[in-house]
């Protein structure tokens, strides 16, 4: 069974900017097992980087998907799912098209 270790909906990001860590408190390390994103963007131009115990999985690469927030789909809007042995999660969004992107996201983890 995953665990949501971060989550919002309607993130904005200002034009220009990266984003502070997405992920902090109980899980912000985790042992072996499953990292999910789910993420969905209002526009184009957001990319995201998401890291596991120094390992980049995701790296400064623009969310595949985008529409109205609100409507993300945990079945359609998957960004990645990776095993990895465990550490610190980071989770970070860049805006890169000058815009006033904003972003439904879930980050679960599923323990090995």
């Amino acid at each position: 069974m995953a665990v949501i270790i971060a989550s919002k909906t309607t993130f904005a990001v200002a034009a220009n900017t990266k984003s502070d860590d997405q992920v902090e408190g109980q899980y912000q390390n985790v042992g072996k097992g499953k990292i999910i994103l789910a993420a969905l963007s209002s526009i184009t131009g957001l990319n995201c980087t998401l890291s596991v115990g120094g390992i980049t999985i995701i790296n400064d690469q623009p969310l595949p998907w985008f529409g109205t927030t609100g409507s993300m789909s945990l079945s359609d809007n998957i960004v990645c799912s990776q095993m990895l042995n465990g550490g610190k999660v980071e989770l970070y969004f860049r805006e890169t098209a000058a815009g006033s992107p904003t972003v439904d996201f879930q980050l679960m983890f599923e323990p090995a």
